[in-house]
């Protein structure tokens, strides 16, 4: 098989293009996020009206990415009702989902996780509504957890 340029760069191209999960922020205060696979990433502060993001990746030991979400600084290391908003990134696709451990901290307040065209996700009062929470998505898609829709 013989490969162009233009074959490679578009090979590179299809590689590379993996979308993001986004924790949006639209509540009144901070927000608490760790991104956590085999390891514990270090805690970020989202403000209102802010984000964080991180390009879907896996984790070489668990496979998956569990992000957490608390209100409380330092909530994961405190037992703080936590919010979970995980992924895991199978080649073309995205598999996501939404949990809580430790309480609801989102209780009363509407979350959502959505991507464009794909199965959305929606805790109208921020309790688990039942049923399954697992969707899938291209992977070129970002998938976004939004606090206080």
């Amino acid at each position: 098989m013989r490969f162009t340029i233009a074959s490679i760069a578009a090979l590179a191209t299809s590689v590379s293009a993996v979308g993001n999960a986004v924790v949006k922020n639209n509540c009144n205060g901070n927000i608490y996020v760790w991104s956590v696979g085999s390891s514990v990433g270090p805690q970020q502060t989202v403000a209102q009206g802010a984000s964080f993001t991180e390009q879907f990746h896996r984790d070489p030991q668990t496979g998956g990415i569990a992000i957490k979400i608390t209100k409380v600084a330092d909530g994961l290391n405190q037992g703080a009702p936590t919010q979970i908003f995980s992924y895991s990134l199978d080649g073309a696709q995205v598999w996501y989902d939404l949990s809580a451990v430790m309480g609801e901290p989102f209780n009363g307040q509407h979350v959502t996780v959505t991507s464009s065209g794909c199965g959305t996700i929606d805790w109208p009062r921020g309790t688990h509504p039942g049923g399954s929470q697992v969707k899938v998505c291209s992977s070129n898609n970002d998938v976004v957890f939004t606090a206080c829709a």
